[in-house]
């Protein structure tokens, strides 16, 4: 009895951890700022974020100042701008494989 209980708690874990992680494989389009000066997220600095299905999420594998700077009139703390973006959604962080800005001119 032990066994199955035991079994039954693993099998749960691994579900739920898999339900967990969500993959954006198709370049979508969301919203990008500083996650603290537009999203009103807690946070040490200035850092870049995304707004995905309307959720916020702190941004690896880019920085906020790959893409300019982030203190300018039109940088990401003054201003919500658009990216095409791919990567997935773990541990309520978005880890980008690919980001661009979109051109909104």
């Amino acid at each position: 009895m032990k066994k199955l209980t035991f079994m039954l708690f693993l099998f749960i874990g691994i579900a739920v951890q898999a339900q967990s992680k969500k993959v954006i494989d198709k370049p979508t389009v969301v919203e990008a700022a500083c996650g603290e000066c537009q999203f009103g997220m807690k946070g040490k600095s200035c850092d870049l974020a995304v707004r995905i299905d309307g959720k916020t999420y702190f941004v690896d594998g880019t920085k906020i100042d790959d893409h300019g700077d982030a203190h300018a009139e039109d940088g990401f703390c003054n201003a919500v701008k658009k990216a095409t973006v791919t990567g997935t959604i773990e541990k309520n962080r978005f880890k980008a494989t690919s980001f661009t800005l979109v051109n909104e001119k």
